[in-house]
């Protein structure tokens, strides 16, 4: 892999500035006949938190037009078995890890982050904007001084860098940006899922069990797109940005917008090996641009 890939989030530094969406990818397991995870910049696991979950009731799935809805509700086996299980897996692999941590309260949030103090693990995203979970998360993703709080909480006790993920269900995103970066986030990612609801025409009822959840795909792009563009002006730590990515063309949108780095999620499901076929896209473009690295883009427009 070329030079010209090569990228720095938050001092922690990347062959390349792609990763995979938190809970689109498992913790890679699922994928490694798919994708050779040692060509990824990162991988980002599935949320987990101090003690097993075990999600929303079903159906908690559902498709949409340029997109999913999803209900899951952060199910995870809980951060014993994750250090157990998944890390030495991952340990194996040529590529940075990113652990999102997610809870209901300020304890359970610190209390992963204290277990993974110990770990390699190379950087925290901090989930603090799940839609589809009823409690916890939400209010400190719509609270700019909830979000500062416990962004303070957690860089106290963290040994690693810490990304606050962010939610879009807000009225003003750069309000949010900066509540966590003035907490001490080293980075930020977004965004997370729209929320949303389908209906089930014939029984006459709402399709998830959950009522609502979390809207993810293409059809959410634009508006990912628009909001990188907003916090890149914003605040001055990095973003690692998301939403509907499936392209080089799409992932290129978000460089330019202020990204730093960019995740693929829904398009993993469909097309398991998007990511790979994006960092190869991204190599071609830095060769036809004749540009020393990609990060030129960074912020471009």
């Amino acid at each position: 892999m070329s030079k010209g890939l090569q990228t720095e989030f938050a001092g922690i530094k990347m062959k390349n500035p792609v990763t995979t969406a938190s809970g689109t990818f498992g913790s890679g397991m699922e994928y490694a006949e798919f994708v050779n995870l040692s060509n990824l910049g990162a991988v980002t696991t599935k949320g987990v938190a101090n003690v097993p979950w075990s999600g929303n009731p079903t159906p908690r799935i559902a498709e949409t037009p340029s997109g999913m809805l999803n209900a899951i509700g952060l199910q995870n086996p809980g951060i014993d078995t994750f250090i157990e299980r998944d890390l030495p897996f991952l340990y194996e692999k040529d590529t940075r890890i990113i652990v999102n941590v997610c809870g209901h309260t300020e304890e359970e949030y610190l209390a992963v982050v204290e277990r993974l103090a110990d770990t390699d693990v190379d950087l925290l995203e901090i989930n603090i904007s799940c839609p589809n979970v009823k409690a916890g998360g939400i209010t400190f993703g719509q609270d700019p001084k909830c979000a500062q709080d416990i962004t303070k909480k957690i860089k106290k006790i963290a040994k690693q860098p810490v990304i606050m993920k962010l939610s879009p269900n807000v009225t003003d995103i750069t309000e949010m940006a900066k509540a966590v970066e003035q907490g001490g986030a080293d980075g930020i990612s977004l965004i997370n899922t729209l929320t949303g609801m389908k209906i089930d025409v014939e029984r006459k009822r709402i399709l998830l069990a959950n009522q609502t959840g979390g809207l993810s795909g293409p059809a959410i792009r634009p508006v990912a797109v628009r909001m990188v563009y907003q916090v890149a002006h914003s605040v001055k730590v990095p973003i690692l940005g998301m939403g509907g990515i499936q392209t080089v063309e799409d992932a290129l949108e978000f460089l330019m917008a202020g990204a730093t780095m960019v995740a693929v999620g829904t398009a993993n499901f469909f097309h398991p090996t998007a990511t790979e076929e994006i960092i190869q896209g991204l190599e071609e473009y830095v060769k036809n641009e004749g540009l020393s690295n990609i990060q030129e883009i960074v912020g471009i427009v």
